[in-house]
């Protein structure tokens, strides 16, 4: 019986000769799954703070009169509760979308730095503020005005578009209403958000891995 020979595994010069592929889908695919990557990344970064806030203490801090109270750094995304006189005027209405209810931004009386956000139901709702009263004692989170999140992120345009005064670098807001229970849904969003970003992340590695010959 004659012996079998392997054939030869020398490259073929026709097929080297040959342009690559063009793989215009697999470059869409990847300009497609790096930007979800990094979307996803910057949405659940921007939720670090109502996340934080979320699983922090279940009892509010007393502040006491909100005139006299000077936030700090260590303060930030903390719940507190206080009382304190609203300026009514210069208070600034504004809206978000799919929410039929409104809200108000007024500076705490006897500070520059201090506001406070509340929650006007809507059969509270009046432009002229004749109808809606403000109340004097506030529970909710407390921000900086710059490190809101992204649901406090278009504030500055809010307050440019109603034509108030913009708020000093350091002002920090207190979001009335709102407590860690209430933003516990972030927790879910930030668990789809990092899902996205491994998920995209695992098929870029995928894509980009050499081929085995």
């Amino acid at each position: 019986m004659s012996e079998i020979r392997p054939m030869s595994e020398a490259p073929d010069a026709d097929l080297e000769a040959l342009p690559p592929p063009r793989r215009p889908w697999r470059k869409l695919t990847l300009v497609v799954m790096a930007s979800t990557l990094l979307g996803s990344l910057v949405l659940a970064a921007s939720l670090s703070g109502e996340v934080r806030f979320s699983v922090s203490s279940q009892h509010p801090r007393g502040v006491g009169e909100l005139s006299g109270f000077a936030p700090r750094s260590g303060d930030e995304n903390t719940w507190v509760q206080g009382e304190g006189e609203l300026e009514v005027k210069g208070a600034i209405a504004y809206r978000r979308p799919l929410e039929s209810d409104s809200y108000r931004l007024s500076r705490v009386q006897g500070t520059e730095k201090l506001w406070v956000q509340v929650r006007v139901p809507r059969d509270d709702d009046d432009p002229s503020h004749k109808r809606f009263v403000p109340p004097a004692s506030f529970v909710g989170r407390l921000v900086p005005a710059e490190g809101g999140g992204i649901r406090l992120s278009q504030l500055g345009s809010a307050i440019a578009e109603a034509g108030g005064r913009p708020l000093p670098p350091d002002a920090w807001l207190l979001i009335d209403g709102e407590a860690p229970a209430t933003t516990r849904w972030t927790l879910g969003v930030l668990v789809l958000l990092l899902g996205f970003a491994a998920f995209n992340l695992v098929g870029l590695l995928r894509l980009l891995r050499p081929a085995a010959s």
